[in-house]
């Protein structure tokens, strides 16, 4: 059996951070190291449950940086297990947008995307999907429904992007922003949405349909961007117990008096607000309306996130590393992880707090990612 001893640092258990050693054996969090454990000393670094990350969509610039610039999906999900490990995301739900444009959030991507994954074998993380269904698509309900039967699609949430488009269709930038992500020119754009909208009509058959599937393979849902209560009271009723930035704080409080998560974004925290102008993130969570962070568009303000809050002095450290890892993982059904106790999957992520800076990530017990620091401390 396999095994690690991590000494000296400082460990985040039973919601503390103290001196401690951690040991790892075989695929979990052990009371002792085995004989023969490999041992890295991490001394003056903070020893932590790794990042679940709920919603991350920044794969869609490995899979296109620049509008109708294309990379192959393989690539893609090779950069981005990279990047999610050394940002010390040991789980990651992407955020795969199934949308009726087409490009790159078309049902053609999906479909790349699903046989790229396939075909990528084991990855040094657990890399999840989810599903991010726009209401308007359709002719990709028969490809979400049979990625859920198969057990591909690990989330599901009820995007409804289609009427704020329609809105921002008289200006310019927001028009060539739309039409040059679906590779298409502005007049193209604008006759595609219009046909879509002309079907609207048969989109609550659709959504209850879809709904229905998840909730029978027991799939978490979540709606996004819910602007009142009672959008929220909808997606409630259609069994989203999560709900996914909400625009407004009576959203939240809504949500967390019916006992439901709250998601909002890393990034938010990060840069001190919404880059939208909705919520700020940082005192919905010290007043417990926000429960977890995800890292929306931008891997690494997932890490950076709780240190923010941390720094405000309204939450300490480890009470805020819980809407990173532990909350995120409650609500997605992942009672394996999100905490340093013996028994429990071996997904551990190593910071120098100076930074912060990841130093070393463990998946499953093994290490998936040392930096060179990390590397000049392993010890027989």
């Amino acid at each position: 059996m396999s095994g690690w001893h991590l000494t000296g640092g400082e460990v985040l258990r039973g919601g503390n951070l103290a001196a401690g050693d951690l040991a790892l054996a075989g695929e979990t969090i052990a009371a002792a190291p085995p004989a023969g454990a490999r041992r890295l000393d991490a001394t003056g670094w903070l020893v932590l449950p790794g990042l679940v990350d709920i919603h991350g969509d920044a794969h869609e610039r490995a899979l296109q940086p620049r509008p109708g610039i294309d990379f192959p999906p393989a690539l893609a999900l090779r950069d981005t297990a990279a990047q999610l490990l050394a940002c010390g995301i040991t789980t990651a739900f992407l955020g795969v947008t199934l949308s009726w444009e087409p490009g790159l959030r078309s049902l053609g991507m999906w479909r790349a995307l699903m046989a790229a994954l396939d075909e990528a074998g084991p990855l040094p993380l657990d890399l999840r999907i989810h599903c991010r269904f726009e209401a308007d698509n359709l002719d990709a309900l028969d490809d979400a429904l049979a990625g859920i039967a198969a057990g591909r699609i690990h989330l599901l949430g009820f995007n409804d992007h289609t009427p704020s488009i329609l809105k921002k269709l008289g200006n310019a930038r927001e028009l060539a922003k739309y039409a040059g992500r679906a590779g298409l020119s502005p007049d193209e754009f604008r006759e595609l949405i219009g046909r879509v909208a002309a079907r609207r009509a048969e989109v609550p058959a659709a959504r209850a349909r879809i709904a229905a599937a998840a909730a029978a393979a027991g799939i978490p849902m979540l709606s996004h961007d819910d602007a009142t209560q009672e959008d929220r009271a909808h997606y409630r009723g259609l069994g989203a117990r999560l709900c996914e930035f909400p625009m407004a704080e009576a959203v939240a409080a809504d949500a967390r008096a019916h006992g439901e998560a709250v998601v909002m974004g890393a990034p938010n925290v990060v840069r001190g607000g919404s880059h939208l102008g909705w919520a700020s993130a940082a005192p919905l969570a010290e007043r417990g309306l926000v429960t977890i962070l995800a890292s929306d568009y931008h891997w690494p303000a997932l890490l950076e996130a709780p240190f923010a809050i941390a720094r405000r002095g309204r939450l300490s450290l480890a009470e805020a590393w819980s809407l990173v890892s532990a909350n995120p993982a409650a609500a997605a059904g992942l009672a394996d992880r999100g905490a340093l106790h013996p028994g429990m999957r071996g997904d551990v992520v190593l910071v120098d707090p100076a930074g912060p800076r990841v130093l070393a990530c463990f998946v499953a017990g093994e290490a998936a990612f040392l930096a060179g620091d990390a590397v000049a401390r392993l010890r027989p």
